[in-house]
Order: C-alpha cells, then sequence, then structure tokens
C-alpha cells in the first residue's frame, strides 16, 4: 500500500500510534552474505528472520522504512485461508495440493501469534474474525463455504451466527448472518511489522532503511546495487511485492497494483466502541468490492474499503469512507475522522498467491491479494525452507500456474476497470 501520496505514511493511523524504532543506516560501500532479502515488509522480515535462525548470514534492503508498504498500513486482520476460494485452488493444482495449501494457511495464521509471543511483540493482537452477508445469496454462500471447509478440508470450527448471536459481535442493521472464525484475529500492523524487525536484528539481520535496490546482476553469485553501495550474496529474495517495480520483469506483468482506503474515527469510548462490535472480533462482508472494519486498541473504529484500479486515489475519498461507515453503523453520523490513508496492494489475475524461483538461487512470493497479513509470514518460512535446501513446500505453491494481465504494462489496468465495473454492479443488484 502506498499513501494518498508518495511519500512516508505520515498521516496513517498506524504512523501516529506505533511504537519506537530506531531508525536504520543506509547502505554504503559493499557488504557480503549468504542471503539478500530485498524489502522490509513481513514477507522480507520474515524471510530473513527464518534465514539467521537456520544460521545464514542476511542482508535486507528497504527501499525507505520497514513496514513503509502494505505490511504497515494493511486492514490488519488476519484470515485463514486465501483471496481466492479453495476450490479453485483444487481445479488450479490437485485436491491433494488444495488440502496442503488450506493447512498451510491455518499454519499462517498460527505463526502471526507464535511470533507476537515468541519476540513480545506489542501489537494489540485480538482474537476473532467475522465473514458477513448482506444479501439473501450471500447466506447461501456463506452456508456452501462453511460446509466446504468442514466435510472438504476438515475444518469445522466456524461458529454459524444469525440473530442474536450475530449481535453479540456486530451490531448492524446491514448484515443478515455471518461465520466467526476463532482462530484468526487482527492486530496493529505497523507494530507488529516493527516487532519482527527487531527479532530479525536480533537474531543477526544486517538491515539497511533508504536502501533502494535499483539493479539486481544475475548469476552464481547475484549483486543487488543501490545508489551508495553493493550487496555480494549467493542467495536471493525478492519481497517488494506492489513495489518490486522492474527489477525482475518477469513478474511484474502477473501482479497488478490495486489501491485500497482506510479511515480511523475519532475515538469513541470503551463502552460506545464495544456497543457496535461487542466481541472485538474483526469484521469484513463478502461484496467483491468489500468493506472491512475492527476496532482499534484506544477505541476507533478502523474502516477499510473502496478500491481503485486506475492508481488514483478518489478525491472524495474520506467523505465516500466515511459515507460507508455511517451505512454499517448509522450511530456514527456525528462522528469525526481523525486519519485516511491508503495504498496499494498487489492482486494476481486468479487472486492465489504467487510464489516460486526464477533460477536456482532466485527467490519470491508476491500476489498476496488482500490476504498478505497471515500468509506473507508463511511466504518467508518457506523460502527459508527452500533455500536451507527443503522446497518441498514452496513447490506446492509454485505448481499454482499464473497468467501475465492482459494488456501488458500500460493496457492491464484499463481492462481491469472496465472488468470490474462488472463486479461493482453484481454487488449493488
Amino acid at each position: 500500500m502506498s499513501d494518498l501520496t508518495p511519500a512516508a505514511s505520515v498521516s496513517s493511523y498506524y504512523a501516529a500510534s506505533a511504537r519506537a524504532f530506531a531508525g536504520l543506516p543506509a547502505l554504503q560501500g559493499e557488504v557480503r552474505c549468504d542471503v539478500c532479502v530485498i524489502g522490509g515488509g513481513i514477507t522480507g522480515l520474515s524471510s530473513a528472520l527464518e534465514l539467521a535462525e537456520r544460521g545464514f548470514t542476511v542482508v535486507l534492503l528497504e527501499g525507505r522504512t520497514v513496514g513503509w508498504g502494505a505490511s504497515g498500513r494493511s486492514g490488519g486482520q488476519v484470515i485463514t485461508g486465501y483471496a481466492c476460494e479453495m476450490a479453485t485452488l483444487a481445479e488450479l493444482t490437485s485436491r491433494a495440493d488444495a488440502q496442503r495449501l488450506w493447512e498451510m494457511s491455518l499454519e499462517a495464521v498460527d505463526l502471526v501469534q507464535q511470533r507476537v509471543t515468541r519476540h513480545a511483540i506489542d501489537c494489540d493482537w485480538r482474537t476473532g474474525q467475522l465473514h458477513v452477508a448482506i444479501k439473501p445469496r450471500q447466506i447461501a454462500e456463506l452456508a456452501r463455504y462453511q460446509r466446504s471447509l468442514a466435510e472438504d478440508y476438515g475444518y469445522p470450527k466456524l461458529e454459524w451466527l444469525e440473530g442474536a448471536a450475530l449481535a453479540e459481535h456486530i451490531v448492524s442493521p446491514r448484515y443478515l448472518a455471518g461465520l466467526l472464525d476463532l482462530r484468526a484475529g487482527h492486530l496493529h500492523p505497523l507494530n507488529f511489522t516493527v516487532g519482527l524487525a527487531a527479532a530479525a536484528r536480533a537474531a543477526g539481520v544486517r538491515l539497511y532503511e533508504h536502501s533502494l535496490a535499483l539493479r539486481v546482476t544475475r548469476g552464481a553469485a547475484p549483486v543487488v546495487h543501490t545508489a551508495a553501495g553493493q550487496v555480494h550474496a549467493r542467495q536471493l529474495v525478492f519481497a517488494g511485492n506492489a513495489w518490486l517495480g522492474r527489477l525482475a520483469p518477469e513478474l511484474d506483468s502477473r501482479i497488478m497494483p490495486v489501491g485500497t482506503y482506510i479511515i480511523a474515527s475519532e475515538p469513541l469510548g470503551a463502552a460506545r466502541a464495544k456497543a457496535l462490535m461487542p466481541s472485538d472480533a474483526a469484521v469484513t462482508d463478502i461484496n467483491f468490492v468489500l468493506d472491512y472494519f475492527r476496532r482499534s486498541a484506544d477505541h476507533r473504529v478502523l474502516f477499510g474499503g473502496r478500491v481503485s484500479y486506475s492508481g488514483i486515489t478518489p478525491p472524495d475519498l474520506v467523505a465516500s469512507m466515511r459515507r460507508r461507515m455511517v451505512a454499517v453503523f448509522p450511530s456514527l453520523a456525528d462522528v469525526r475522522v481523525d486519519y485516511a490513508w491508503g495504498g496499494f496492494v498487489d492482486i494476481t489475475l486468479n487472486r492465489a498467491p504467487h510464489f516460486g524461483r526464477l533460477e536456482k538461487n532466485l527467490y519470491f512470493a508476491q500476489g498476496f491479494s488482500g490476504h498478505g497479513m497471515a500468509i506473507t509470514g508463511l511466504a518467508g518460512r518457506l523460502m527459508a525452507e527452500a533455500i536451507a535446501g527443503d522446497s518441498s513446500r514452496l513447490d506446492v505453491f509454485a505448481r499454482i500456474p499464473h497468467r501475465a494481465f492482459p494488456g501488458g504494462r500500460w493496457l492491464r489496468t484499463p481492462s481491469l476497470m472496465l472488468a470490474m465495473l462488472y463486479y461493482r454492479l453484481r454487488d449493488l443488484l
């Protein structure tokens, strides 16, 4: 995610409430290591941490500051599964691979909680995530989803909610039913990311901020070039996601940066915030262009949604997001918005994550398609496993086929914008 303007994320609620983290130096001169990681978000930090714990020497380059991208500005919801349906993954790969992918998505959620505990990361972790239906047809969709996970993937832990049971978690006239997952949850994403950076440094990773990777010389010993230095490595991890740019052109064509936005209300006070979301579970509707929201630790409503496929921030962003929030919670009509921010997530054409290798010593993970809070941490672990000699789990993801977006670099945006008109109409009708 980027800011509303391409500058540091100083206007976000997360930046305003971040834990103290000392700035890191920029790379100067030449350094050598076993593995160079490009990207200081959760993907890169997780891979660096896992590699260091396995005994590798690791250098991580971040073009701006740790957590500057989507990792530090997302909705903060840690959700099981993927952005695409499990049935889609089974069709793209095999039933056996889909089962393994589902189990790894559960591991991804558990891994977040394990890292929070192990590294004492102060990031406001809360348990509980709720998918909600707005229309009668969506009730049937939720029921099919619950049945499929229980029967096909052995996951009976989703609790069906309607009426009074639903109101124990979300008090809004907008929703008809919901599925509660108590294995999932939510957190402060920037504080979690900064906590991972501290853990990586403690494990011996050399982190450099303001060290944008400008180009990569590939080969048996790849070299990453910045404005003021070089990193000589034996292995390389691309973890730039939507911000990777032209460092790896063959990856750029298979993801699309999509803008999404969040507002933070003024503090409501504990009682008023709890009256809206009594259980403190995060909430996501199941429209294609969806709304997602949760309570913050200081009793605000953090409300996300709306997307921009053009790369241009909507001119009426705060007003339109506030209208969406009030449509969910009419009692907030008198509440001001204290923060508004947004930016890019990287989506794939099929909405499945895109992991693998470009060459035997060049690894990548991207295309989280809005489900990155959990899956990014897993991606880091899988790339570390592969670099350490066991690529079996990374290879499951690598078997998911991915096609380039149609239209090339310049025409893919208008093509996608036209396609999205259909889904917006489908949500409205």
